[in-house]
């Protein structure tokens, strides 16, 4: 069904990447270990282009890869929605030494990102982080020394915390920092090679004293373990023990790191509605194919008002969807006002949506959805974590709520 009035190419283009999806990324997939960032399968993202296009295109077309290959690959969909999302800060707000370090890397799939914001103690409400970013100068260490156990010797263990790493003195920087604490249920964490790193630098001022830091995955102190969730995606906590990062590291300005969390945020919630929506539309297929063949009293499926009444409001659903996902991502590229509540907007309906078809779709396929390797059985396993990450659907609504109100407050 034709939406939002797409250009003729990126129709095609859409459907050129579902079946690159299918023919070429799928496979590779399946190969993969769960629960592990799936390197081969990255390494043809990055053949194919498809990373290297993230950062080059608009939200729409982030949300048109999205969509696509969520239809065909949600494993491929996730690997290339991550490496977006760990990386943008660098790509937006990265200084030259810091791009040219990483970025290519990131783009043809050898170097994996992480975002790295989310606490166990701060999830929804990312103002109240408690990651410590304390300056050396604050806290009494001395520039070029070692971390502030005063070993000698390797205490620090790489993430998977099973090889001692020598210390590393203070690396050189015009300002230094040791990251004290905690961050959990981050995707690709703990085998990323970087992390985009939200510590608080200023106590008492909320999102106000947030600083993003870009910190290598070797840097003495830090420590992670995988944590295995219902879906098969990496995710894991991570640990730091007095990590050392300088001015260097800093994305964007010190104190004003909220606003690069907020701005990659706002641009890929829509996307995020984009994946849910190339989920809804697979589940929505498989339906229609099923109720169409399937006889049950006298006749099929689809001759049951009841079911395909039931089909109708799935389809209708994941239609209003799309459009809203497709304008958030135009209001985007074009600079429009309102981007946090249309973004919000796009992400909340278009997760909740694909929850009620994914599920609506497991009903009508009966027992035989919910056995293993099924792809509805896949689906009902993915479809439930979008509605939690990069922003609840509560907070969401929260967002939405704040704008509306917004205009009133400054009368």
């Amino acid at each position: 069904m034709p939406a939002f009035s797409l250009e003729p190419a990126q129709t095609a283009w859409c459907a050129e990447l579902r079946a690159l999806a299918a023919d070429r990324l799928r496979p590779l997939a399946e190969k993969g270990e769960p629960g592990h960032v799936d390197r081969p399968l990255l390494a043809e993202l990055g053949r194919l282009g498809l990373l290297r296009r993230v950062f080059a295109s608009g939200a729409l077309d982030l949300c048109l890869m999205r969509e696509s290959l969520a239809y065909a690959c949600t494993e491929a969909e996730t690997a290339l929605a991550l490496q977006g999302l760990g990386a943008h800060p660098v790509h937006a707000h990265g200084t030259p030494a810091q791009r040219a370090r990483w970025l290519p890397a990131v783009t043809d799939g050898t170097a994996v990102p992480a975002f790295a914001l989310t606490e166990p103690d701060a999830g929804s409400d990312a103002g109240a982080l408690r990651l410590r970013a304390e300056e050396e100068g604050a806290s009494g260490l001395g520039a070029g020394t070692v971390n502030s156990a005063g070993a000698s010797a390797g205490w620090a263990s790489s993430l998977t915390g099973d090889s001692p790493a020598p210390l590393a003195a203070v690396p050189d920087g015009p300002r230094r920092w040791r990251l004290t604490g905690e961050k959990c249920w981050i995707s690709n964490a703990p085998e990323a090679d970087f992390y985009t790193v939200f510590a608080r630098t200023t106590p008492g001022v909320g999102a106000r004293g947030v600083t993003a830091f870009l910190v290598p995955a070797d840097r003495p102190g830090l420590t992670g373990e995988a944590l295995e969730m219902l879906s098969p995606h990496p995710i894991g906590a991570l640990r730091f023990d007095a990590v050392p990062v300088t001015a260097d590291d800093v994305l964007g300005e010190v104190d004003r790191g909220f606003r690069v969390a907020m701005g990659t945020l706002n641009l890929f919630r829509p996307s995020v509605g984009a994946f849910a929506v190339g989920m809804a539309q697979a589940a929505l297929d498989a339906t229609v194919a099923h109720t169409a063949r399937r006889r049950a009293f006298g006749g099929t499926l689809r001759d049951l008002q009841a079911v395909s009444h039931q089909v109708a409001e799935m389809a209708l659903r994941t239609e209003a969807a799309r459009l809203m996902v497709y304008a958030a991502a135009t209001a985007y590229d074009d600079g429009a006002p309102g981007v946090p509540a249309r973004a919000a907007m796009a992400k909340l309906l278009a997760t909740e949506t694909a929850q009620y078809v994914v599920d609506a779709a497991v009903q009508l396929h009966g027992a035989r959805a919910l056995r293993r390797g099924h792809l509805l059985e896949h689906l009902y396993r993915e479809v439930r974590a979008p509605r939690v990450y990069e922003g609840a659907s509560e907070v969401q609504r929260g967002i939405i709520a704040k704008e509306l109100y917004a205009h009133l407050e400054a009368e």
